[in-house]
């Protein structure tokens, strides 16, 4: 046998044997699978039993325990039954006892109804008695005294009137005097701090100005050939000049200052420089023109800082030194502003107000009058008006409005400028007064006074500082005399205008005459 084919019948036999092996191999792991499965059965049905002996025990116990907490259950639900129903028992019995105290109370409170309608019956007898006799007895008086009831009313109601009025008068004079002791010595404290802190010059102006000349020839010079230079110069300044016989001087007349300042400046400008002719006097104007509204800028800031405000619009400041021309009586309106705005300032420190607010109020108070004339309105309106566009504060503005008692004084600085204006007004010296306006006040004063009824007579005094007012004796009464005064002073104040203050002075005299023979 050759060696291939003992390689082949050796793969053959080693195929057979392996394919054997293989059957038996897979025929133990199935009866060891059976194996296994019969024994999982068998644990199985072990853990069943098990499991059923288990929940049949634990069934048993949730039985018991339930049949346990249903006694406990119905042991507490008849417990609190039982509290419940011995609860409405007692509610029921206190029940019936209010029941029976309401009844007894019921029955106590209609006697006490019959019993007071019973009373009720005899009081309306005794009272118709009662006024029975009353009207008797009225009439009997009636009879006896000449009086009716009503006129015994009102004699009772006019005397019970007077005895009122009088107790009221006696109460308000010691109001009114304790009040005024304390408002005087802080308000005279205050005042002489801040007249004697600001102690301003006052000078007295006019609406003329005088130019002196070098010669007399040079009035010739200056009326030109037929007026056309004199002319020339007036039509430019829309001012007056004014050449008389005073040697060596010419009046310069006009009611505008700037328009007079403007008009002096450049006549001295001619005067200076010798040419006068109508082309120079123009150009002179137009020089003077500019150097007028320079000094009005300088004066306007010089006043800012001169009282420490600062922030004020140009135009407003421009405004403010137009006011170094213009015067009111006599008293230049920028010093006046500026000592107004101290005085504000000075008063408001001492009180505790704002000092800056105040002194700005107090320098722009009379800013209308920088306007020109020919612009309509009061200038009060127009510094309004101006302090709204330039945007000032609502305390300036109102200061402003109010500083000549047009509207009401709302704020403590509006007070304070309307003190110091009549402070500066007031000065001795410090306004000048026409002679027809200043007779027209005290007449206006006197009629005032002499319109009230008792009043006989009466006598504006001391430059109409005081007005003394004689009263009838027989028809006022010392009592009467303090509320006819207030009267007086609250019309006084409502009808006139006028710097400072008005005293009243109400003088009640009887005098007895007789004659020995």
């Amino acid at each position: 046998m050759s060696t291939p084919v003992a390689i082949l019948i050796g793969v053959a036999i080693g195929a057979i044997v392996g394919v054997v092996g293989m059957f038996v191999w897979i025929k133990a792991r199935r009866k060891a699978g059976k194996a296994k499965v019969a024994s999982a059965e068998a644990e199985a049905k072990r853990i069943l039993e098990e499991s059923r002996k288990d929940a049949e025990a634990k069934k048993k116990d949730l039985l018991l325990e339930a049949k346990e907490e249903a006694l406990r259950i119905r042991n507490d639900t008849e417990r609190e039954l039982k509290e419940r129903r011995g609860e409405v028992s007692r509610t029921e019995r206190r029940l019936n006892q209010k029941e029976e105290t309401l009844d007894r109370k019921t029955e106590a409170l209609e006697r006490k109804n019959e019993q007071l309608d019973a009373r009720i019956k005899e009081a309306d007898a005794v009272k118709e008695q009662v006024n029975e006799v009353l009207n008797q007895h009225l009439a009997r008086l009636e009879q006896i005294s000449n009086y009716t009831v009503e006129e015994a009313k009102e004699e009772l109601l006019a005397r019970v009137e007077s005895e009122t009025r009088h107790e009221m008068a006696q109460k308000l004079v010691e109001l009114e005097e304790q009040f005024k002791e304390e408002a005087d010595a802080k308000a005279k404290n205050i005042l002489s701090l801040a007249i004697q802190r600001c102690a301003a010059d006052h000078v007295a102006e006019s609406t003329i100005s005088v130019v002196n000349l070098p010669s007399e020839e040079m009035k010739g010079r200056i009326i030109g050939r037929e007026g056309r230079n004199i002319q020339k110069l007036e039509t430019l300044t829309g001012v007056e000049l004014i050449i008389d016989d005073t040697p060596e001087a010419i009046t310069v007349s006009g009611f505008d200052p700037v328009r007079r300042e403007v008009a002096r400046l450049a006549l001295e400008k001619l005067i200076s420089d010798g040419r006068i002719h109508p082309a120079r006097i123009e150009e002179m104007v137009e020089k003077a023109k500019r150097e007028v509204d320079a000094v009005i800028k300088q004066a306007g800031e010089r006043a800012t800082f001169e009282v420490n405000v600062h922030g004020i619009h140009p135009d407003l400041v421009r405004l403010l030194g137009r006011l170094r021309y213009r015067t009111s009586y006599g008293q230049n309106v920028l010093q006046h502003s500026i000592e107004v705005a101290w005085l504000a300032g000075i008063m408001a420190d001492e009180l505790g107000v704002d000092g800056v607010t105040a002194r700005r109020a107090g320098l722009l108070h009379d800013i209308g009058k920088a306007f020109p004339q020919d612009v309509e309105g009061s200038h009060v309106e127009l510094g309004v008006n101006a302090a709204k566009k330039y945007k000032e504060s609502r305390e300036v503005v109102h200061a402003i409005e109010a500083h000549h008692g047009d509207v009401e004084a709302q704020t403590v600085i509006a007070v304070l400028v309307q003190a110091a204006d009549a402070v500066s007004a007031a000065r001795p010296g410090a306004r000048r007064e026409d002679m027809e306006n200043y007779i027209k006040r005290l007449e206006k004063l006197e009629e005032i006074a002499v319109g009230f009824e008792g009043v006989e007579k009466a006598f504006a005094i001391q430059a109409g500082r005081e007005v003394r007012v004689m009263v009838k004796p027989e028809q006022v009464s010392d009592a009467d005399m303090k509320m006819i005064a207030r009267d007086m002073a609250k019309k006084i104040e409502e009808e006139m205008r006028y710097p400072g203050q008005i005293k009243i002075n109400l003088i009640r005299e009887t005098r007895a005459v007789d004659y020995a023979k």
